[in-house]
């Protein structure tokens, strides 16, 4: 199973409300490596682990099921797009497996 990332970058913008991701900041609450222009990566073949959200799982297998991890994954980022008025076509949906 694989996250099902809609790629609407919303995460990327607001690493600073995140302990885990806030030393990516450049200063505005945007990640340092997010392109606001192209809304990409500029490195995501190399990207922060903590930014793979996939692998990230392995920290919470211990405590959680990897579909209740992806179900808080999409919780977060349904969240900040409704936050944010965001097209409802980028809102994660999840299969059922």
């Amino acid at each position: 199973m694989s996250f099902p990332c809609s790629q609407c970058g919303l995460c990327c913008r607001h690493v600073d409300r995140s302990p885990e991701t806030a030393w990516l900041d450049r200063g505005d609450g945007t990640c340092r490596h997010f392109d606001v222009e192209s809304s990409r990566c500029l490195t995501y073949a190399q990207r922060p682990q903590i930014c793979r959200i996939d692998e990230m799982y392995q920290f919470f297998a211990p405590v959680m099921s990897e579909a209740e991890y992806h179900a808080a994954n999409a919780a977060v980022c349904n969240a900040l797009q409704a936050e944010h008025q965001f097209p409802k076509h980028y809102q994660i949906q999840l299969r059922n497996t």
